[in-house]
């Protein structure tokens, strides 16, 4: 089991939160949303969104909040985690 950051749980009870991120050379609010997704016989978590952010700042998200980012350009998860991990949160 992973040890959860105050924003993380935040994110898991409301479902979504908001985060800042530099997309197109500029900073906008992007909202990720809580959505789980099928692993063997069991559901992960992931923060998602539709729109395509640079993978830098995707690995910045995930590293700051402490759990696995989905944009429109890719999946990536927090250092030295994966996504079993993630199981049951």
């Amino acid at each position: 089991m992973v040890k959860l950051s105050a924003t993380a749980k935040e994110a898991i009870e409301r479902g979504k939160i908001e985060v800042k991120v530099w997309r197109a050379g500029a900073l906008q609010n992007v909202e990720l949303i809580a959505t789980r997704l099928p692993i063997g016989g069991a559901n992960y978590l992931i923060l998602s969104t539709p729109r395509m952010i640079d993978l830098a700042e995707l690995v910045r998200i995930a590293e700051e909040i402490g759990l696995p980012i989905s944009a429109g350009n890719g999946k990536v998860y927090p250092k030295g985690k994966g996504a079993s991990d993630f199981v049951g949160l």
